[in-house]
Formats: C-alpha cells, structure tokens, sequence
C-alpha cells in the first residue's frame, strides 16, 4: 500500500487557502496537531473501508473560491451530499455532475419565490463565494452514504473559525441551517445578522411544496446594504 504523508497532505492544504487570503486566519487550525489528527481518522476510516465525502482535494473549496477579504457571509448547513462525487467542497454545491440535488432544488426555488422569478440556476455555487459567501457545513466531511457521521470530528474546528470571525470580521451576516447548525448561532453577538432557517433537506425529506427560508434572501442584503456593503447577486 502507497505510503499516505499527512503532513504534506497538511501543508498542501494551508497553501490552498493561503492564496485566496486565509492564511493568518486558519493557520493555527490547520498547521495544528488537532488538524492532523482529523486527517489520520479520515485516512483511518478510509483504510477500512469507510470512505468519506468531498474527495480530500476540494475539502477547502468553500475557502478558496471565497477570498477572505470579500467575507460578508457565513452560511452553514450540516453536511456534504453524502453521495459519491457529489459534494464539491462548497456547502450544497453541485457542481461535479451538474445535477440540482433536492436541497439545492429548494434553495433555487426559494429565490424564484422572494427575489427573482426569472432566475438563473447555476449549480456551481462558487458564482456566490466569489462575492463573499462563505458555504460551510458544520461537518466538512462525511462518511458516504452516512450523514452525520463527521459531525463531532469537525466541532472544534468549526466553532474556532467562527470565534476568529466573530473577532476580526465586523458586519457579516450569519445563517444557520438545520439544528446541527443552529447549535452554534449563540456565538454570534447581537450585533450581527443572525438567521437561524430550517434545512432545505428536511423541506425535501417531506415532499414539501416549498422550503421556509425565512426570507433570508432578501434579509441578508438589507442587512449588507444597511452596512454600506455591496449586496449578493444571488
């Protein structure tokens, strides 16, 4: 069996998101032994046989196709698709196979409902990073097949990110999808925009005619523009 390194694996990683600006905000996570110990249970629990989603190469996407400087909004589902090349590393994101899954499907729709009843569908949700969205999920990985499975694995890492948001970022609209999520809404300080929405996967687990998103849509940019902040085209 090839011989995995980690610690490259480690600082391939940090490169990645070096580049789009994260650097001095992720470094002490992911330059960390905290870190390398998720790696060596993602590795441990590939080796016997539990492979795990998004492919390790896009496990950062949501972070490099949103520069940091551009952050105006954090919003955090639960997991990635738990289906095989699916999830692309950017939180309901579908653009691998370019198929809408269901919770993407209610999210399109729920925009058709409250911005724009033309809209455009683009299952690539980079179109959103690159304007300042940061899509996470609050497990960044997944066992195939298993949603949930990473939950615990990924709650420190997560819950550091946004303490170092919360201090060093002013103005950011947050949205929390699904109760994995919302668990951590009581960090944000009352300053901030904060949204807590049902998961468009729970609209989808129901047949539900439509999602309730709460308007967030709409609440997310008159929250931006309020703030002097250019709006999202969604």
């Amino acid at each position: 069996m090839e011989q995995i390194n980690l610690q490259e694996i480690q600082n391939k990683l940090y490169e990645k998101v070096k580049v789009s600006g994260w650097g001095p905000a992720m470094v002490n996570q992911v330059m960390s032994h905290d870190f390398l110990k998720i790696l060596e249970t993602l590795l441990r629990e590939s080796q016997d046989g539990k492979k795990f989603t998004p492919q390790i190469k896009y496990l950062f996407r949501a972070f490099e196709e949103c520069p940091y400087d551009k952050l105006k909004v954090v919003i955090i589902g639960q997991d990635p698709y738990p289906n095989v090349n699916v999830a692309d590393g950017i939180a309901f994101s579908c653009s691998n196979l370019g198929v809408v899954e269901k919770s993407l499907d209610y999210i399109f729709k729920s925009i058709e409902d409250t911005v724009e009843p033309n809209y455009v569908r683009n299952p690539d949700l980079k179109v959103w990073a690159n304007q300042g969205v940061l899509l996470l999920n609050s497990g960044l990985t997944t066992t195939l097949n298993k949603p949930g499975a990473h939950q615990l694995l990924w709650r420190q890492f997560i819950t550091e990110l946004i303490d170092h948001l919360i201090w060093n970022k002013q103005d950011v609209a947050y949205v929390f999808l699904g109760k994995k999520a919302a668990e951590l809404a009581d960090m944000i300080p009352e300053n901030q925009l904060k949204l807590t929405v049902s998961h468009p996967a729970s609209a989808a687990y129901m047949t539900a005619p439509k999602w309730d998103c709460n308007d967030m849509w709409n609440k997310i940019n008159q929250y931006l523009k309020a703030n002097g902040k250019s709006e999202i085209n969604w």
